[in-house]
């Protein structure tokens, strides 16, 4: 075990020490707390674009986050022969790559909390139309930002300590300070930020979080590609899976789902169904037979109802879902579970049972990829 939580530190310090991260970081930071000071112009949802905005920042500075972090702990490791060295001596390469994998999901950590930091003072500094940018709170957020690379520089040149690190963790200790100035001294009651007038948002917390969960499933399949791949084809792997995990739904969920939970037996959209004639007319009398509600469409608990012949029927008609799109949809990361920037509209909460659900899908999905990660690097050639 100590084995592993050295290995798990080195490459954690390693990568704070990269200036790629600090730049990620920084910027990220920096850009975040910028958007909520930018006058949209939405008809009152100036604080929502606000917040969809950050979450995306948040997310992408993730996904380049987590494959420099697997391509400068892995891959760069095997090329410069560290990994041979390590394994050399009495350690598995299971125990090497997942130390190398909690190294690197620490950093995505550390990342994610300072940009953390700057959502929630972007959150409480986004005003509508009638507002105006808080210029008091941004000197002290950019202040504090300077501050954290003045120490890095001071211990860098008196005490000789690591630049970016030192400016890393800095960064991490003032934005966290900054935030609580901002909240609690700055008044900005003012802006009119609809449920949470003149408070940082704290669903944003819980919002994060679940972005953290993606990213740490992005961290597995970076780390998996870069056993066998270098920077650049990481990255373009990594970008293809998030770009089809964004639409996983629309390219296999609606094709996997069965056509009895989807479909609607309003006039125009059976017009626009893509089933035939004789499946529409299937659909609409099954529908047509348990929608209590009269809705147009099946309820979960109208759905319960459904027999077993009737779902017989509905299966040989091909309505079930198709089996490509159902084994397609369940091997594709789906982002959008982790994507809950509509939740945040008005004062609605997250559910806690949501956050464990993602958490137990999160677990699923990293068991799968450190796997796929550990049989790409059992009989990798190190030499």
């Amino acid at each position: 075990m100590r084995q592993f939580a050295t290995i798990a530190m080195n490459g954690f310090m390693e990568l704070a020490r990269q200036t790629v991260f600090l730049v990620l970081l920084s910027v990220s930071t920096a850009f975040i707390v910028f958007l909520a000071n930018v006058y949209y112009f939405a008809l009152g949802d100036d604080p929502k674009m606000t917040k969809d905005s950050v979450l995306a920042v948040i997310f992408l500075t993730g996904l380049f986050g987590a494959v420099i972090s697997a391509a400068s702990s892995v891959a760069q490791e095997i090329r410069s022969g560290t990994a041979l060295a390590v394994l050399a001596k009495p350690i598995g390469r299971v125990k090497f790559l997942l130390a190398k994998f909690a190294g690197v999901a620490a950093a995505l950590s550390l990342l994610s909390y300072v940009n953390l930091m700057a959502a929630l003072v972007a959150s409480k500094l986004a005003f509508t139309s009638y507002g105006e940018p808080n210029l008091t709170a941004l000197a002290i957020f950019y202040g504090a930002m300077a501050l954290a690379f003045a120490i890095g520089g001071f211990n860098n040149f008196f005490l000789g300590r690591p630049f970016v690190s030192d400016a890393v963790f800095s960064l991490a200790v003032t934005t966290t300070l900054a935030f609580v100035v901002i909240n609690y001294f700055i008044d900005t009651r003012y802006m009119f930020a609809e449920g949470y007038e003149g408070k940082a948002d704290p669903r944003l917390v819980a919002a994060v979080v679940l972005l953290l969960f993606a990213l740490w499933i992005l961290a597995a399949l970076a780390i998996a590609c870069a056993t066998r791949l270098e920077l650049i084809p990481t990255l373009a792997v990594c970008s293809a899976v998030f770009l089809i995990g964004l639409m996983s739904d629309y390219l296999f969920g609606r094709r996997a789902e069965p056509a009895w939970r989807t479909f609607s037996t309003n006039l125009e959209e059976i017009k626009a169904s893509p089933w035939s004639e004789r499946q529409k007319e299937l659909l609409v009398q099954v529908i047509s037979r348990h929608d209590a509600d009269k809705s147009g469409r099946l309820t979960y608990e109208e759905e319960t109802k459904l027999t077993p012949a009737e779902r017989k029927e509905l299966t040989e008609a091909g309505l079930a879902g198709a089996v490509w799109a159902k084994v397609v949809y369940t091997v594709v990361p789906n982002w959008q579970l982790f994507w809950l920037a509509d939740a945040l509209q008005g004062t609605r909460e997250i559910p806690t049972v949501y956050i464990e659900r993602a958490f137990l899908y999160m677990v699923c999905y990293l068991v799968a990829a450190m796997a796929l990660a550990l049989a790409l690097f059992e009989n990798r050639e190190l030499s």
